[in-house]
């Protein structure tokens, strides 16, 4: 779900067929091409705050590819994603509040 949420891509999308699928699509871009794989209205070259927005996403996705581990046990649970998302959230926060 984080990897739709923030591509906007889902993945029966047309680009991906064969071996590509969205989870290896977006672990062979990050994190040197994140604006190539987060969703456009996301994250602008232009915008205030770029590189806390542009870290903020790539903690996100890394997160996402914990979830999607191949081996249930490798993948991370429920009550640490929310506790991981909270802590990216507070960071960008405080972050943007510091910069402002």
């Amino acid at each position: 779900m984080l990897m739709e949420t923030f591509t906007k891509k889902k993945p029966t999308d047309e680009i991906f067929v064969g071996e590509l699928s969205l989870k290896r699509w977006v672990n062979d871009l990050l994190p040197t091409s994140l604006v190539e794989v987060v969703d456009k209205t996301l994250l602008s070259g232009e915008e205030k705050h770029f590189a806390s927005k542009e870290q903020c996403l790539l903690s996100i996705f890394c997160l996402a590819l914990e979830c999607t581990m191949e081996s249930p046990e490798k993948r991370i649970n429920a009550k640490d994603i929310v506790t991981r998302l909270l802590k990216i959230r507070d960071t960008l926060s405080k972050r943007i509040g510091n910069l402002s």
